[in-house]
């Protein structure tokens, strides 16, 4: 995904709210949300030219999301593995946190930039990878946003849907969940230039990647995709999809019971 917006909110009944927009070509092949064959427990939409998974989650309460960390100095190792296939690894290893320390004590090392959010009912760790740093961290309590960069970086379109999901929380529109927020999540305004980050592509691709819903005819926003995590492990996730320059292509929703 490129931007994330979530409200992490441990020890109650709904600890994790979440929406996100996965930006990317539009001819690369895609599978839709659905369940994942070979894993009927796993539901998420599948990358099917590299592999792996923007967002998927998995019945008893485990949710993955990863956003790609822009930066055209980072040197990739050769031979690379897809980042998506973090989302996969994530949700099929036997002990999430044994997993993740040794991502972080180095065998992230092997891939491009990343962050990557991994959820249950109790916990909420990032792992982030970029040219400064590997770091593993759990999320504190609160509404955060997440987009190609660290944790709450001031990018216009974090802070605006950052803001949203925020005054939702303020002002008891969660009853309506995820309709304030989506509309924010699907707002195609670009930042002027001068609030613009610098992330080493140029102005003019700056520019384009500023606003949270991307229309092109080429690239631009191929899907939003919420959910719900609850405190019994029970996922509520949908995916609405987009074609060029917007185009409606679908939504699908699917529910996965924790089995408790």
């Amino acid at each position: 995904m490129c931007l994330i917006t979530f409200a992490w909110q441990p020890n109650t009944s709904m600890p994790l709210r979440l929406i996100g927009n996965r930006d990317e070509l539009h001819a690369r092949p895609t599978a839709p949300l659905g369940y994942w064959e070979g894993s009927a427990d796993i539901a998420g939409g599948r990358d099917l030219e590299a592999g792996g998974s923007w967002l998927a989650a998995k019945r008893g309460g485990v949710v993955a999301a990863l956003t790609n960390v822009r930066d055209p100095q980072l040197a990739v190792p050769p031979g690379a593995p897809s980042r998506g296939e973090l989302v996969t690894d994530a949700l099929q290893c036997n002990d999430i946190d044994v997993w993740l320390t040794a991502l972080s004590q180095g065998e992230a090392l092997r891939y491009a930039g990343f962050n990557l959010l991994v959820a249950t009912p109790q916990r909420l760790w990032l792992l982030h990878r970029s040219r400064e740093r590997l770091t593993l961290n759990e999320v504190p309590p609160g509404v955060h946003g997440l987009s190609n960069a660290d944790l709450n970086s001031p990018w216009p379109k974090l802070l605006h849907v950052r803001s949203a999901l925020g005054s939702a929380f303020e002002n008891n529109f969660l009853g309506g969940w995820p309709s304030v927020v989506q509309q924010a999540m699907q707002n195609p305004q670009e930042a002027a230039n001068e609030e613009l980050p610098d992330t080493g592509v140029g102005v003019a691709l700056e520019r384009q990647l500023s606003a949270a819903f991307i229309v092109g005819e080429r690239y631009g926003t191929r899907a939003t995709s919420w959910l719900t995590l609850d405190a019994q492990g029970n996922i509520d996730i949908t995916e609405q999809r987009f074609g060029p320059l917007g185009s409606d292509e679908g939504e699908t929703s699917l529910a996965l019971p924790s089995g408790l």
